[in-house]
């Protein structure tokens, strides 16, 4: 993926990244205010050595024996020899090694310095704490090295930083524990953002299609949430951007050249994506560009043609192929247009028998050769076989894929039937597009999204 992919994923969950991060801030804070607050105090010594004659050379050397010692002291800091007699003084209920889990003894490199840490809930038990362990480090040692045949320990630790009750708590850190739960969260939503993307398997915008075929991009009609009220949008509502998109379309079909003159399939990958409508609203739109259309129900199955149009459909097509009635007496006008209706008629047991036949062929061939432009709309392609039956026998066919209903293996699907049978794919049109959101599209004059057929990418809300 591209720099725009991962900013147009960005852009388009950004709720659930703004909401994931919230959540990881919420949880982190959950956390920080049910831990108990530890406080630190923290007293630190210094080892030396008692020379004897206090020369230079006495001097050196006394100084490279403390620094030898303090790794040990360190480590004998921790040790029961030195707590239990802090437990004792302080009166704790604990034991050596419980103690020592709240201590923390450190030397800085090189240096003859011990630091003691302490942390507890009490702020002044743990300063307590901090000086008793410094004040019994330094017996300890005192005792340790004085060995047989010395009077007095060569070491001495001196505290030099006694330690104090703190006011403010070490932990929990609240400010670090809210970045590192924000952080946390950010990184869980983007990464759900790009999962979900990565499974998704819709088709969302015409991008998407290109990314899956290089057949043309001829249209991109736009969602309309009163598609189901007014189907012929060019009737209802003819200045509406949708009724825009569909001369757009118009304007595009007349610009493919393919064998086979003007006569079209519209069909789609499955039901429900708008390929009645937009056959309709097709040659109307033809029509009132001064075309002489013939639009032909060919979909035998669930006829819609004529319940759109508000025509008489109980005779048409079917009748013509088993010769029951001729061409002339069920064809119909429609509208102070020259757009002609061929309505399915009767639901017949073999569809695809009846479309793929010569007489199927014959009434194609009249069509083409009396009209302009010829538009049949068949059933889906992946159901049955009929779409790609009728396809051979026209100029190629018009795949309509819905956005973000139609999924990629379904196109894919649908363009494999087509090529199957050696039928033409004249181009794909997208319906349903959204125009709110990061898939939106503008619709209008002067737009163009990379493919030149008139339509441009929204980055606008």
């Amino acid at each position: 993926m591209e720099l725009r992919d991962y900013l147009h994923i960005l852009r388009k969950n950004w709720l659930i990244i703004l909401a994931l991060t919230l959540v990881g801030v919420g949880a982190a804070a959950a956390y920080s205010l049910t831990r108990t607050p530890l406080y630190e105090a923290e007293s630190s010594v210094f080892v030396s050595t008692q020379a004897g004659s206090g020369t230079i050379q006495d001097l050196n050397q006394g100084s490279n024996f403390s620094l030898d010692r303090v790794p040990s002291y360190v480590l004998v800091a921790t040790s029961p020899v030195v707590l239990n007699p802090v437990i004792d003084d302080l009166g704790l209920d604990t034991t050596a090694s419980q103690l020592a889990k709240q201590i923390s003894v450190s030397s800085p490199l090189n240096s003859a310095i011990i630091n003691v840490s302490v942390q507890d809930a009490d702020p002044q038990l743990a300063a307590d704490i901090a000086n008793a362990t410094a004040a019994s480090l330094s017996d300890a040692v005192e005792e340790i090295e004085t060995t047989a045949g010395l009077t007095a320990s060569p070491v001495r630790l001196s505290v030099i930083r006694p330690a104090l009750p703190m006011s403010v708590p070490v932990s929990p850190n609240v400010p670090l524990n809210l970045a590192l739960g924000g952080l946390i969260g950010l990184a869980l939503g983007v990464a759900f953002a790009i999962l979900r993307t990565v499974l998704d398997t819709k088709v969302r915008n015409p991008r998407d299609v290109a990314q899956l075929t290089d057949r043309p991009m001829i249209g991109v009609i736009p969602f309309d949430p009163k598609a189901a009220e007014r189907p012929i949008i060019l009737e209802a509502d003819p200045t509406n951007q949708r009724a825009e998109a569909f001369r757009a379309l118009r304007t595009n079909l007349q610009f493919i050249e393919l064998d086979g003159g003007q006569t079209f399939v519209i069909t789609s990958s499955i039901p429900s994506e708008g390929k009645s409508t937009t056959a309709v609203n097709l040659a109307i739109a033809l029509a009132d560009a001064g075309k002489r259309v013939a639009l032909l129900d060919t979909d035998l199955r669930k006829p819609k043609v004529a319940e759109y149009l508000g025509i008489e459909g109980a005779v048409g097509l079917t009748d013509v192929l088993i010769g029951r009635a001729k061409v002339t007496d069920v064809m119909l006008p429609w509208g102070r247009r020259p757009l002609y209706v061929l309505p399915a008629g009767k639901v017949p047991p073999n569809p695809s028998e009846l479309l793929g036949s010569s007489q199927m062929k014959a009434l194609l061939d009249d069509f083409a050769n009396t009209f302009d432009v010829v538009i049949c709309d068949a059933p889906p392609l992946l159901p049955v076989t009929d779409a790609a039956v009728l396809s051979r026998l026209t100029a190629g066919a018009i795949v309509i894929t819905a956005a973000g209903r139609t999924t990629t293996h379904q196109l894919d699907g649908a363009l494999d039937a087509l090529e199957t049978v050696g039928a033409k794919v004249a181009g794909l049109v997208m319906t349903m597009a959204p125009t709110k959101g990061p898939d939106s599209y503008m619709y209008g004059y002067g737009y163009g999204y990379g493919y030149g057929y008139g339509y441009g990418h929204s980055d606008k809300k």
